[in-house]
């Protein structure tokens, strides 16, 4: 079940860039809260609290600012390109209960077998879930797999509520493989050992050649 994070924001009044400049020096983030058809609510966040809280892959905000109150997920968020900090946030209103479309990222836990790598084919799917129930991240277990196995969207099991949208349950979402350059490496190897046993004499064969310079 998704954490709610809490928010502490005030009202917005002030536009413009210049204004942005000011909030971002003050240690605040420009915010604007859509809710559907309704107008739009502007708001300013504190800024460090609203930046851990962005490091949460698909949480459920609660921004208090005055007497009101929003849940919300994030629509978008505009980072300086430079310095990357936060220069803006787009939140969607949301209700309890409500359930919406998330894209999540794909990771893979556990060690495959010898020499075998885990690939994700798949780096996000998209899942519909009530808003309490987001899923921050799907986990794939790759523990034991070898070469040539895959996981398939079908073999995942997705928390109680999740469904998958516009997914084909037969497409691989994992696969487990042995690099090329692994095999080569290998290859080459068994071919150096292979010939310096056939260049190394043996004792036998060293005294002939010494009697052959002595005469």
């Amino acid at each position: 079940m998704t954490n709610t994070i809490t928010l502490e924001g005030e009202v917005r009044t002030e536009f413009g860039k210049g204004v942005a400049r000011r909030l971002r020096v003050a240690q605040q983030i420009p915010a604007t809260i859509y809710a559907g058809g309704n107008d739009p609510v502007f708001v300013t966040l504190p800024m460090r609290e609203t930046t851990l809280g962005l490091r949460r892959k698909n949480a459920l905000f609660t921004i208090n600012y005055g007497k009101e109150s929003k849940m919300a997920v994030v629509k978008d968020v505009q980072r300086n390109p430079v310095k990357r900090i936060v220069e803006h946030i787009d939140f969607y209103e949301v209700k309890a209960g409500e359930k919406i479309e998330v894209d999540v990222p794909v990771f893979t836990v556990g060690t495959p077998k010898g020499a075998a790598v885990a690939f994700v084919d798949i780096q996000q799917l998209r899942v519909r879930a009530s808003v309490d129930q987001l899923p921050e991240r799907i986990d794939v277990n790759i523990d034991g797999l070898q070469d040539g196995d895959k996981v398939f969207a079908k073999d995942l099991d997705l928390p109680e509520g999740v469904e998958f949208v516009n997914t084909d349950v037969d497409e691989s979402v994992v696969s487990v493989e042995v690099p090329a350059d692994a095999t080569a490496t290998t290859a080459v190897s068994s071919d150096a050992e292979g010939a310096e046993g056939a260049d190394a004499p043996d004792a036998e064969g060293e005294a002939p050649a010494a009697d052959a310079e002595k005469k």
